[in-house]
Protein backbone atom coordinates (compact mmCIF):
# COMPACT_ATOMS: atom_id res chain seq x y z
CA UNK A 1 0.00 0.00 0.00
CA UNK A 2 1.25 3.41 -0.91
CA UNK A 3 1.44 6.47 1.45
CA UNK A 4 -1.70 8.07 -0.63
CA UNK A 5 -3.83 4.91 -0.51
CA UNK A 6 -3.09 4.73 3.14
CA UNK A 7 -3.94 8.33 3.62
CA UNK A 8 -6.89 7.88 1.55
CA UNK A 9 -8.48 5.01 3.58
CA UNK A 10 -7.22 6.53 6.82
CA UNK A 11 -9.59 9.58 5.54
CA UNK A 12 -12.24 7.55 4.59
CA UNK A 13 -12.25 5.72 8.14
CA UNK A 14 -12.54 8.71 10.03
CA UNK A 15 -15.18 9.75 7.98
CA UNK A 16 -17.20 6.59 8.82
CA UNK A 17 -16.14 6.96 12.31
CA UNK A 18 -17.64 10.24 12.77
CA UNK A 19 -20.79 9.23 10.82
CA UNK A 20 -21.52 5.90 13.14
CA UNK A 21 -20.53 7.94 16.20
CA UNK A 22 -23.21 10.87 15.50
CA UNK A 23 -25.85 7.65 14.53
CA UNK A 24 -25.22 6.52 18.00
CA UNK A 25 -25.60 9.84 19.59
CA UNK A 26 -29.08 9.88 18.31
CA UNK A 27 -29.73 6.84 19.56
CA UNK A 28 -28.82 7.85 23.36
CA UNK A 29 -32.13 8.47 26.03
CA UNK A 30 -32.36 12.24 26.17
CA UNK A 31 -31.58 13.71 29.58
CA UNK A 32 -28.85 16.23 31.28
CA UNK A 33 -25.89 13.90 31.09
CA UNK A 34 -26.37 12.56 27.68
CA UNK A 35 -26.83 15.62 26.27
CA UNK A 36 -23.60 17.30 27.35
CA UNK A 37 -21.96 13.80 26.67
CA UNK A 38 -23.77 14.14 23.28
CA UNK A 39 -22.72 17.48 22.38
CA UNK A 40 -19.12 17.08 23.63
CA UNK A 41 -18.79 13.90 21.99
CA UNK A 42 -20.17 14.73 18.61
CA UNK A 43 -17.58 17.65 18.77
CA UNK A 44 -14.31 15.70 19.54
CA UNK A 45 -15.05 12.45 17.42
CA UNK A 46 -15.60 14.67 13.99
CA UNK A 47 -12.74 16.76 14.99
CA UNK A 48 -10.46 13.54 14.66
CA UNK A 49 -11.36 13.16 10.58
CA UNK A 50 -11.39 16.71 10.60
CA UNK A 51 -8.28 17.20 11.65
CA UNK A 52 -6.50 14.37 9.83
CA UNK A 53 -7.78 15.68 6.52
CA UNK A 54 -6.51 18.91 7.08
CA UNK A 55 -2.99 17.81 7.48
CA UNK A 56 -3.21 15.37 4.53
CA UNK A 57 -3.35 19.33 3.24
CA UNK A 58 -0.74 20.91 5.27
CA UNK A 59 1.50 23.40 3.75
CA UNK A 60 4.21 22.30 5.73
CA UNK A 61 5.88 19.40 7.79
CA UNK A 62 5.24 21.57 11.16
CA UNK A 63 1.97 22.13 10.10
CA UNK A 64 1.21 18.69 9.44
CA UNK A 65 2.49 17.56 12.63
CA UNK A 66 0.45 19.91 14.30
CA UNK A 67 -2.65 19.23 12.68
CA UNK A 68 -2.24 15.15 13.59
CA UNK A 69 -1.67 16.55 16.87
CA UNK A 70 -4.51 18.16 17.25
CA UNK A 71 -6.60 15.02 15.84
CA UNK A 72 -4.84 12.67 18.78
CA UNK A 73 -6.13 14.95 21.60
CA UNK A 74 -9.60 15.32 20.05
CA UNK A 75 -9.37 10.85 20.02
CA UNK A 76 -8.23 11.22 23.69
CA UNK A 77 -11.34 13.30 24.37
CA UNK A 78 -13.29 10.98 22.60
CA UNK A 79 -12.29 7.95 24.75
CA UNK A 80 -12.44 9.85 28.05
CA UNK A 81 -16.37 10.39 27.26
CA UNK A 82 -16.53 7.11 26.09
CA UNK A 83 -15.43 6.01 29.32
CA UNK A 84 -18.05 8.13 30.78
CA UNK A 85 -20.92 7.06 28.95
CA UNK A 86 -19.65 3.31 29.91
CA UNK A 87 -20.28 4.69 33.48
CA UNK A 88 -23.73 5.97 32.39
CA UNK A 89 -24.53 2.82 30.40
CA UNK A 90 -22.90 0.16 30.96
CA UNK A 91 -21.21 -2.50 28.42
CA UNK A 92 -23.11 -1.86 25.59
CA UNK A 93 -21.68 -3.44 22.74
CA UNK A 94 -22.72 -0.05 20.30
CA UNK A 95 -20.40 1.82 23.04
CA UNK A 96 -17.49 -0.81 23.23
CA UNK A 97 -17.26 -0.90 19.49
CA UNK A 98 -16.91 2.70 19.09
CA UNK A 99 -14.63 3.09 22.02
CA UNK A 100 -12.40 0.56 20.27
CA UNK A 101 -12.48 2.33 16.91
CA UNK A 102 -11.61 5.21 18.42
CA UNK A 103 -8.22 3.87 20.83
CA UNK A 104 -7.24 2.04 17.15
CA UNK A 105 -7.68 5.74 15.63
CA UNK A 106 -6.01 7.59 18.65
CA UNK A 107 -2.96 4.67 18.25
CA UNK A 108 -2.45 5.03 14.41
CA UNK A 109 -2.54 8.76 14.35
CA UNK A 110 0.03 8.85 17.47
CA UNK A 111 2.39 6.84 15.68
CA UNK A 112 1.51 9.26 12.34
CA UNK A 113 2.58 11.69 14.50
CA UNK A 114 5.43 10.27 16.10
CA UNK A 115 6.53 9.28 12.37
CA UNK A 116 6.52 12.96 11.04
CA UNK A 117 8.32 14.40 14.00
CA UNK A 118 11.43 12.35 13.65
CA UNK A 119 11.40 12.97 10.02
Amino acid sequence: MTNREFREQLEERTTRYAVEVFKFLRELPYDVSTKVIAYQLGKSASSIGANYHEANRSESRDDFVHKVSIAVKEANESCYWFKVLMGLCGNIESILSLAKETVELRNLLQSIQKSAKSH
